[in-house]
């Protein structure tokens, strides 16, 4: 099992990334809530990981905290949610908001995500609300990555925030007016990302 990887990041093109761990380059999926707080291109990082080994592929999950990776194993063990789902799940909302939405039994902010439905968001609160009561205490800031900053550097556009927007499950009309409907220029496809799925209601 592969639980964490320290290297230089090559590439960021959500939800994927590629680090370089001494000359072997790993391909990994990643949530938003990680892309925010990664380094720029080029410098040394630290991710926690969840390999996932099926008959036709082995797939590696990227997180920014230990917690992150806990969260993602609880989503992944539910009936009916796969790393995909797990993972728009997590791009989302951040890890506090998913907590105080399963406390709060808001099924709104679960069915903003692609592919979550009204009955498929109660259930999955009613199964996450016992899992999550060792999660009340958690401190209400993500702390940031080594090397990295909480601020995303702008570097691609509008297309880039697009394709990785229909990565995470939603259709590609949705994700097109998503993003056109940020209106500030000059911004950076993560915070183009940050604010489509925010904006996504």
């Amino acid at each position: 099992m592969i639980g964490r990887l320290t290297g230089i990041l090559l590439e960021k093109q959500p939800p994927h990334i590629l680090l370089d761990v001494n000359g072997v380059g790993y391909e990994v999926d990643a949530p938003m809530s990680t892309f925010y707080r990664l380094p720029a291109v080029g410098e040394k990082t630290t991710v926690h990981t969840h390999l996932v080994v099926r008959e036709d592929a082995q797939l590696l999950y990227a997180f920014a905290e230990k917690r992150d990776r806990t969260l993602f194993r609880e989503l992944i063990r539910l009936n009916g949610v796969g790393p995909k789902l797990a993972l728009a799940l997590m791009s989302g909302l951040e890890v506090e908001e998913l907590i105080r939405a399963v406390q709060a039994q808001d099924t709104s902010a679960f069915t903003r995500v692609p592919g979550v439905g009204k009955k498929t968001a109660e259930r999955l609160l009613v199964e996450l609300k016992d899992k999550f009561k060792a999660w009340e205490d958690l401190p209400g800031v993500a702390v940031p990555l080594a090397g990295g900053s909480a601020t995303p550097a702008a570097v691609s556009g509008t297309a880039d925030a697009v394709s990785a927007l229909i990565s995470l499950g939603y259709k590609p009309q949705e994700a097109s007016r998503a993003v056109a409907n940020i209106k500030e220029e000059g911004l950076g496809s993560e915070e183009l990302i940050r604010r489509a799925l925010k904006g996504m209601v």
